[in-house]
Order: C-alpha cells, then structure tokens, then sequence
C-alpha cells in the first residue's frame, strides 16, 4: 500500500508514509495514527510523536522524539540510526475497504 523513507537526526526520527495510489491514503490515514505508530515503536520507548499529513503527496511525515537510544554519537547501539526504521511502520497490518482490495484478494478487505 505504501513505501517509506527515512532520516535522523540526534534522537529525532523522521519517517515519511507515501501511498502507492492516492486512493489508499484516507485509509492509511485513518489507520496509521499517532497512537498506531507509538504501538509499533513502544520497545524503543519513543517521546512526542507528530504526524503532518500532506495530502496532496498522498503522504504523513512522522516525527518521533527520543526514539534512538540518545543518537549515533550518544548511543552504545551498533546501529542506532533512523534510516531503518521505516521497515518496522510499513509492516503495519491495514484493513482495506472492500472497494480497494485487489480483484480476488477479498481476505484483505475488512467490509
């Protein structure tokens, strides 16, 4: 449904959500909150998460606070870095409106 991309700086994470299609964005919008981020990072202990929608990129950039034990310089982590953080959101499970589940693949759609 999307791919991501990602950068750091310190202990700031930016994580950007782009849709494939621009009719999947209002769902992932709905389903890919705030709240549904710090769920999927909760084992790094992340701070103040912001979402900036950008509709007309059919994107959400996601800034996560204290989510990198400190940052590249700060931390004892062998990889503390960001920029493979993305992996971890896109793995996000999302329920598709029916009209927008692929042709044969209705177990995706949830109504």
């Amino acid at each position: 449904m999307a791919h991501g991309r990602t950068g750091d700086k310190g202990d700031r994470c930016n994580i950007s959500v782009i849709a494939y299609r621009p009719e999947y964005y209002d769902t992932l919008v709905e389903q890919v909150t705030p709240d549904a981020v710090r769920a999927v990072y909760a084992h790094r202990e992340p701070g103040t998460i912001t979402r900036h929608l950008l509709p007309n990129l059919s994107a959400m950039n996601f800034v996560i606070d204290h989510v990198l034990d400190g940052g590249v310089n700060d931390s004892l982590n062998l990889d503390s870095h960001g920029k493979s953080l993305a992996g971890f959101l896109l793995d996000l499970p999302i329920t598709l409106p029916a009209h927008l589940a692929p042709p044969g693949r209705q177990d995706l759609a949830g109504g």
